[in-house]
């Protein structure tokens, strides 16, 4: 079973709900995958390295758990990264190959 660290609601949100909550974090992988725990650890060491681990909510989902979430964030490849801010997605990446390529990805929202 795969574990979830958050919840992902496709429901509308009030317009106040949704400027007061933090980007999301969206981290897409496979329970199976080799290089998708390597993606997890790059993402944890970015997060702590940059002292950022409150900047986001960090949301896990398992592709073989929430196949109806793979299909509605169109997500092809595992692991994808992406941060959604008010409820669109502002970045994306698809199969990061290490730290520094997370670190631009995420760069907008890092202290």
């Amino acid at each position: 079973m795969c574990e979830n660290t958050g919840v992902i609601s496709t429901a509308p949100a009030s317009s106040e709900a949704v400027v007061a909550e933090k980007p999301r974090l969206i981290f897409f992988y496979s329970r199976t995958s080799g290089p998708c725990r390597r993606v997890e650890a790059f993402l944890s060491q970015v997060l702590q390295r940059r002292h950022n681990h409150e900047t986001f909510k960090l949301v896990r989902v398992c592709a073989e758990s929430h196949p109806e979430l793979v299909e509605h964030f169109r997500v092809e490849r595992l692991p994808t990264v992406m941060v959604v801010e008010r409820r669109r997605v502002k970045a994306r990446s698809v199969s990061p190959r290490g730290r520094k390529e997370l670190e631009e990805v995420l760069a907008p929202w890092l202290r």
